[in-house]
């Protein structure tokens, strides 16, 4: 019987091909994934799509070129109205959803509706870009694609899996000195398409990229730690309620002893009294 310290998690690898100007990621989570849905009673849909959510962002965050912040937002009209996973240069995440309606059908267009992607990036020294594309595809993965297509012109793939204990994901992107050929990427893209996402739950990733590309050379990258850290404090929950007007403040104190405040990330509580605010 295989248990949860058997499988590779939290972890992810980049590599390279040396007949190839092609670059690869894969990202395996387990831990970190489930302490982002931990204790928010989401919907198996909902918990897949904020796995495969933290799976992208893990892997478009190693491919940030500067120390800074990754915000990556699925906004519509549907019964899942906002989805959203913030990372950093060190793969940080976390991540929430918003449900305002009934789930029926669980595919990327059931569920967000007519929507949007924005993906926002905050370097700590520099300009904020922010790149909006539209959500009108059959997975997330699609979206993510059709993303790079757009803003930077480059060939990517992008496969990305979640059941709701795991997630995990592969990118493949031509890089901008492989011109025009695209005859070596779609050759690795249709040997990566062969992945399941058993095999990306529960091989490490030297072995699954030898399972995948052993006629290829690959160079693999050291690989980096990935956690989900929520990043709330009780003095960043006060500093909050300073802009709520002290007279409304003054009557939740008078009328129930104490103010309680719950982080929406991680559903940790706050309790402040009437000497927090001294």
């Amino acid at each position: 019987m295989t248990t949860q310290l058997d499988y590779p998690t939290d972890q992810l690898a980049r590599y390279s091909f040396a007949e190839q100007d092609v670059r690869g990621e894969m990202v395996q989570l387990t831990s970190s994934y489930q302490s982002l849905i931990k204790g928010h009673q989401y919907h198996p849909a909902v918990q897949q799509l904020l796995g495969e959510m933290m799976a992208a962002v893990s892997l478009l965050t190693a491919t940030l070129k500067f120390e800074g912040h990754i915000a990556v937002q699925l906004q519509g009209d549907g019964p899942v109205n906002f989805v959203a996973v913030n990372g950093n240069h060190a793969l940080e995440l976390r991540g929430i959803a918003r449900v305002r309606a009934d789930i029926g059908e669980t595919d990327l267009r059931s569920l967000i509706g007519r929507g949007q992607l924005i993906i926002t990036l905050t370097p700590q020294d520099g300009e904020r870009y922010q790149g909006v594309v539209s959500a009108d595809a059959d997975s997330l993965a699609e979206v993510i694609q059709d993303y790079f297509e757009q803003s930077e012109q480059l060939s990517t793939r992008v496969w990305l899996f979640a059941d709701g204990e795991h997630a995990a994901g592969m990118f493949l992107q031509r890089m901008p000195a492989s011109g025009k050929d695209m005859v070596g990427f779609e050759h690795l893209a249709t040997l990566t398409e062969t992945v399941t996402a058993q095999e990306l739950f529960t091989l490490p990733a030297e072995q699954l990229l030898h399972r995948l590309y052993h006629e290829e050379t690959v160079h693999m990258y050291p690989s980096q730690p990935v956690s989900f850290v929520c990043g709330c404090s009780k003095e960043r929950t006060l500093e909050a309620l300073a802009s709520v007007p002290v007279d409304e403040l003054k009557q939740i104190l008078e009328q129930d002893g104490e103010i309680v405040m719950t982080c929406d990330y991680c559903l940790t509580e706050y309790v402040f009294k009437d000497e927090d605010f001294a």
